[in-house]
């Protein structure tokens, strides 16, 4: 009799822990939208994250601003990724440990984040962080860089990425949306 005293008492202590944990509510996801963005399309996207999530927003930007010419731009990102160049950023965030998922956004250049997203994300501890890439392309979607991501943050969680072709990205909302509620990261 003793011992279906003490169950019964383990019971209902389990219980009122269970009802009073359901009442609490839990702690929402602190969220960034770090992004790189040459011609806008970039830009437009991680705002529709923004959007979506209700996370901050911050831009990626070198000190020296990539060329505006298409030929003299992707000449210069190819021997920049071939040679694992970091270029120097023009801002930093001083609080990144208050976040716990990044998403980061890049163009594809060369199957690849660009460069200056690559000092963005070896510039910062982001192990147990989770990562969630996506990516501005003309065909080859996410090419490699969900990999390159991973080498560079080996600590934390990489996400499936979204890929957008740049001439979609103003009718990429809705893809936008199943992917985050996919992730379970919409708000």
């Amino acid at each position: 009799m003793r011992t279906r005293s003490i169950l019964f008492g383990i019971l209902v202590a389990f219980v009122s822990m269970i009802s009073i944990h359901a009442q609490t509510p839990v702690s929402k996801k602190k969220i960034l939208v770090a992004y790189f963005s040459h011609s806008g399309n970039t830009r437009f996207v991680a705002n529709q994250i923004k959007n979506a999530t209700g996370g901050d927003i911050f831009e990626i930007q070198s000190v020296k601003p990539y060329p505006q010419d298409y030929q003299t731009v992707v000449d210069q990102a190819k021997r920049e990724i071939n040679s694992n160049y970091k270029p120097a950023l023009k801002t930093k965030i001083s609080n990144i440990g208050q976040y716990d998922v990044i998403f980061i956004g890049s163009p594809n250049w060369w199957s690849t984040i660009a460069p200056p997203v690559a000092t963005f994300l070896s510039s910062y501890n982001l192990e147990g962080k989770t990562i969630v890439p996506f990516m501005t392309h003309e065909g080859t979607r996410m090419g490699h860089s969900v990999l390159d991501i991973k080498k560079l943050c080996p600590k934390s969680t990489v996400l499936e990425g979204l890929p957008i072709r740049g001439g979609d990205v103003g009718r990429s909302r809705s893809d936008v949306e199943k992917w985050l509620r996919k992730l379970e990261l919409e708000k």
